[in-house]
């Protein structure tokens, strides 16, 4: 049987509900990230620290990358884990760097001791302010950082997962991916093509068993909204008097979100990676809406899976699709 009929039968059994005849690759104890190896970008803070201790403490082996060592936040996460004698590895990943992707993919591979199972895409940045006011600075930072530095990283580790016909990706969109709020300079823009990267790999890896996950998170208090007004703030400085009164109450606001009025447990990111990452290869979504509020994306996502599955289900094309999607 080959690797997209084997994807197929299991979620055809899973809609079936004969799950428990299928065997999982996961541990049924309490560590069943057991044996996973996970390189996770950005993990400085947010999403990439909580969840490099979390899966950490399910069993994995944690290749946490961060940029700029040595750094506190490298020094704290080290000493967790030492407290907790957790296997997580600290290395340095700029994903905006060609040399460091290739040469931090190559060090996560070889503490691995072989190809990666799991990559987590969780570096980002984010900027504010009307589109017509991103100068040329912010939008190549943004684009290279969110788009064109998820692609380097699976550039980097998809041999190694080919050649051991396993692995899986996960990409850490929004649900600002799906729907577009103004003012938010070219955030949405970048994770519309974050988006729409993930799905096209996605189908493209069936043959080889990859699996690729699109995490959509609402808003969380996380270090993000820090650093978004820095930037913000930094684009501000630059703008003309001109620029600056086009868009007065919208400029007038760059710099100053506050991110710290969300309530909403930034560990559901984490949890929800956690799970998906321990179920059977070929049965995982494409995509998973986290936050315990609104999830406006998850019409569209379902919306587009439709739309997929209608124009190419029946095409050269069809079996990916289905596999993916059905």
């Amino acid at each position: 049987m080959s690797d997209m009929e084997r994807r197929t039968v299991i979620k055809t059994a899973l809609a079936a509900g004969a799950a428990a005849a299928i065997p999982s690759t996961a541990s049924a104890s309490d560590k069943p990230l057991a044996g996973k190896s996970i390189l996770i970008t950005g993990a400085s803070s947010g999403f990439g620290y909580l969840g490099a201790l979390h899966y950490a403490r399910l069993g994995a082996k944690v290749i946490a990358s961060m940029r700029g060592l040595p750094r506190k936040e490298a020094d704290e996460l080290k000493a967790e884990a030492a407290k907790e004698k957790l296997d997580i590895h600290i290395i340095q990943i700029d994903v905006t760097s060609d040399e460091q992707v290739a040469d931090g993919v190559e060090e996560a591979e070889r503490i691995a001791g072989g190809p990666l199972d799991i990559l987590i895409n969780n570096a980002g940045v984010g900027y504010a302010g009307p589109i017509e006011l991103q100068d040329m600075q912010a939008t190549a930072l943004i684009f290279d950082t969110n788009v064109y530095g998820s692609h380097r990283m699976a550039r980097a580790v998809l041999p190694g997962m080919r050649k051991a016909k396993r692995g899986l990706i996960f990409n850490i969109s929004s649900q600002l991916g799906r729907v577009i709020v103004p003012s938010a300079g070219h955030y949405s823009p970048t994770k519309f093509a974050l988006e729409a990267m993930s799905e096209a790999m996605a189908y493209e890896l069936v043959p080889h068993n990859v699996d690729v996950c699109v995490i959509q998170p609402g808003g969380y208090p996380t270090k993000v909204w820090v650093n978004r007004n820095q930037l913000a703030s930094e684009l501000k400085s630059r703008l003309t008097e001109d620029q600056a009164a086009a868009y007065p109450a919208l400029v007038n606001s760059m710099g100053k979100e506050d991110g710290t009025r969300r309530s909403a447990d930034p560990m559901d990111v984490p949890r929800a990676i956690a799970e998906i990452a321990a179920m059977p290869a070929g049965t995982r979504p494409l995509r998973r809406a986290v936050h315990p509020g609104m999830k406006p994306q998850e019409a569209i996502n379902k919306v587009s899976a439709e739309t997929q599955l209608a124009m190419l289900g029946n095409s050269p094309f069809g079996p990916w699709v289905k596999a993916v999607h059905d």
